[in-house]
């Protein structure tokens, strides 16, 4: 896949390298944002996507982290879990809350496919109102 740098980029995409780098407060803009930028609108969506998103807001900005790490370990994403992981543990993110985050998707993952497996009904008392 080609990535398209800082230097050979259109001004339309170097203003989205200019904002995330901006936004996150970085020197340079990393690999998934250099590949995406061969396809300018969808870089653009993506972006603004993500910085909404990822925001901070109800949920802490960590917890956000983990959780996208969590989804990337599930996916089997080696990009996003390097790259959350990197953001998590500059939110703070311990070496023992990453083994204790590994080992409830393990488990989440092993009791989905087993719930699923099994065909084992939802319990009317979990049901939302």
């Amino acid at each position: 896949m080609a990535l398209i740098s800082y230097e050979e980029a259109s001004p339309e995409v170097r203003a989205v390298y200019d904002d995330i780098m901006e936004t996150r407060q970085v020197d340079r803009v990393n690999n998934f944002w250099l590949g995406l930028a061969v396809d300018p609108p969808t870089l653009r969506r993506t972006w603004e996507s993500v910085k909404e998103v990822m925001a901070p807001g109800a949920l802490d900005p960590l917890v956000k982290e983990l959780l996208y790490v969590a989804v990337s370990v599930t996916n089997g994403c080696e990009y996003c879990i390097a790259s959350h992981t990197a953001s998590a543990r500059k939110k703070g993110m311990t070496d023992e809350q990453l083994a204790e985050l590994l080992a409830v998707v393990g488990m989440a993952n092993e009791t989905n496919a087993l719930a699923t497996g099994y065909g084992v009904p939802v319990d009317e008392a979990f049901r939302r109102d």
